[in-house]
């Protein structure tokens, strides 16, 4: 298989996840999209986090909030645990680093806020901590998987949201979270501005 045959199985792989993603969970990113317009015109915040790739899609979902996706807007309330590397690395050095988003989620949630939780495979310790934490404080959770969920999924309550994205490869889930996190970001824009 020579390069050019590779770049068209990588672009084609993507746009089959998409398409599979598209099909199963259109749905849920509305929900999800409806989810978090009502907590912003409550008043309340989006506290979002996730590990390596998630993190800097954590990042980005916070930087769209709080700047714009597309059209002017006002800033909308959005932070991203991720970010501060002081906070992260006293508490991972403090305490254990399956804690860096909960004591944050401790200190900054509040009951109603929505805490969107990025996770390729659903089994990391601090975001399984973190959807624990969030719970006790009375936030709504929603969830962008992929894989089979892993044991965020199974920590979810009834309420709360998983947009999972059907597909074992790390590389495809990523891809398609960002697409989703986009398509959120339109949705929210759509229900607060319009056209």
């Amino acid at each position: 298989m020579n390069l050019i045959e590779r770049i068209e199985i990588n672009f084609q792989n993507s746009i089959n996840t998409k398409q599979n993603t598209l099909a199963v969970m259109q749905n849920s990113i509305a929900l999800a999209a409806q989810l978090m317009t009502h907590c912003l015109l409550s008043g309340k915040k989006i506290l979002s986090c996730g590990n390596g790739g998630a993190a800097s899609h954590a990042q980005h979902f916070s930087s769209l909030m709080l700047n714009k996706y597309q059209i002017e807007r006002p800033s909308l309330p959005a932070i991203t645990l991720t970010s501060d590397i002081s906070t992260l690395t006293s508490i991972a050095n403090d305490y254990a680093y399956n804690l860096i988003f909960s004591k944050q989620i401790q200190a900054l949630g509040q009951n109603e806020d929505i805490l969107f939780v990025i996770t390729d495979n659903g089994n990391s310790t601090n975001i399984i901590s973190a959807v624990n934490a969030a719970h006790d404080r009375g936030l709504h959770i929603v969830a962008l998987t992929g894989n089979n969920g892993g044991e965020v999924a199974m920590q979810l309550n009834p309420d709360d949201i998983e947009i999972r994205i059907p597909s074992d490869s790390t590389p495809r889930i990523q891809e398609t979270q960002l697409l989703v996190i986009h398509c959120i970001c339109d949705l929210i824009d759509h229900q607060l501005i319009g056209q």
